[in-house]
């Protein structure tokens, strides 16, 4: 399942929480997507900022340092 079904999925879930209400195992979907997009976000993050430079006054680029 790629990301745009991912959140086509929590969406459509979203959309029907809100109008009769979720059973249990759409509840136990809702909550396994939500934690796939989640962590997807975070995986993206990690590698932009692990590729990710400053740029000193001097000229000089600096690696960004993991804390």
């Amino acid at each position: 399942m790629n990301m745009n079904e991912v959140i086509a999925r929590i969406n459509r879930l979203a959309k029907k929480a809100k109008e009769e209400g979720l059973t249990a195992e759409e509840l136990a979907e809702r909550d396994k997507l939500r934690r796939i997009y989640i962590d997807s976000v975070k995986a993206n993050l990690v590698g932009q900022l692990e590729n990710t430079y400053i740029l000193t006054p001097d000229g000089k680029k600096k690696k960004l340092e993991h804390k």
